[in-house]
């Protein structure tokens, strides 16, 4: 199943797209996409209503606002530097362990939201990731029992402000977190539908020019891997996401380096979780 979340910011409502780009409200069902949803086996509770309910439900008409896919994850956990090239184009080391850091969940967006400039950003750049959303509590998880804890996939754009990032001491979150710095979807895709997720082609386009193109079987730590170290450190509840790390090509490591300003356009997607664009604009506060 493709899962979605349609309507104004904060107020959308739980639906499906089909196999043929139909899209339908499952608000009937009676359970948004939250942590309790995945914790309850929600995936395969609403795939049985489903089946009786199915033709009952509103079709979702029109060019209806896309809103993140998962309803409040406790919390996305991102993966530094797991690609080897884009490892080397940012001047690190491969690591030899997972680099962990967070994104605030206030930075999660929907999937064609627009992206704001931070106040006082020079460096904000693009990162097209997979990430991994988790179906059941994970805790001290093995390798070999990882991909059972899985829920579905996600496209993820990693937004970063590079100075605030690397050049303001401290932990790569103040660069990662700014809002709107984190659009999901347009869908969560269960797992069922995604056979390989380690053989998936991403990219990542700038005003029409192709700047980041790959395939996840480039991972420095495949899924398994991630889930089971992450799970070493913290527990992982239904619902909270992984992002896997992106491919090289990010405007940091380009020559000379070019990064985003207002009235760009980022368009991205994955082999089989979709496209995602977001316009760029500059904060307006104060």
């Amino acid at each position: 199943m493709k899962l979605i979340r349609f309507g104004q910011a904060g107020k959308e409502k739980p639906g499906i797209q089909l196999e043929d780009e139909k899209r339908i409200d499952v608000s009937g069902f009676g359970s948004d996409y939250t942590e309790e949803f995945f914790e309850n086996q929600g995936i395969e509770k609403l795939s049985s209503w489903l089946e009786i309910n199915q033709e009952e439900c509103p079709e979702i008409r029109g060019n209806v606002r896309l809103g993140p896919p998962v309803l409040r994850p406790s919390k996305l956990v991102c993966i530094g530097l797991n690609y080897a090239k884009h490892a080397e184009e940012s001047g690190m080391d491969v690591p030899g362990e997972p680099v962990l850091f967070f994104k605030a969940t206030s930075a999660i967006v929907g999937p064609n939201d627009d992206l704001i400039i931070p106040k006082g950003s020079k460096k904000t750049d693009w990162e097209v990731e997979l990430g991994v959303v988790i179906g059941k509590k994970a805790s001290y998880v093995k390798e070999s029992d990882a991909m059972d804890y899985v829920a579905g996939y996600v496209l993820h754009n990693d937004y970063s402000e590079r100075s605030f990032q690397l050049e303001r001491g401290g932990q790569w979150v103040k660069g990662k977190s700014c809002d709107t710095f984190a659009p999901l979807g347009p869908f969560l895709v269960t797992k069922d539908e995604i056979p390989n997720p380690h053989n998936l082609d991403l990219w990542l386009k700038l005003n029409g020019e192709v700047k980041q193109q790959s395939n996840t079987s480039d991972f420095v730590f495949d899924i398994p891997q991630v889930i089971s170290y992450v799970s070493q450190f913290m527990s992982l509840l239904p619902g909270d996401i992984i992002s896997t790390g992106t491919p090289s090509g990010v405007g940091m490591g380009l020559s000379p380096q070019r990064f985003l300003k207002p009235g760009d356009v980022v368009e991205l997607g994955i082999e089989g979780l979709g496209i995602s664009k977001q316009k760029v604009k500059e904060y307006s506060g104060q």
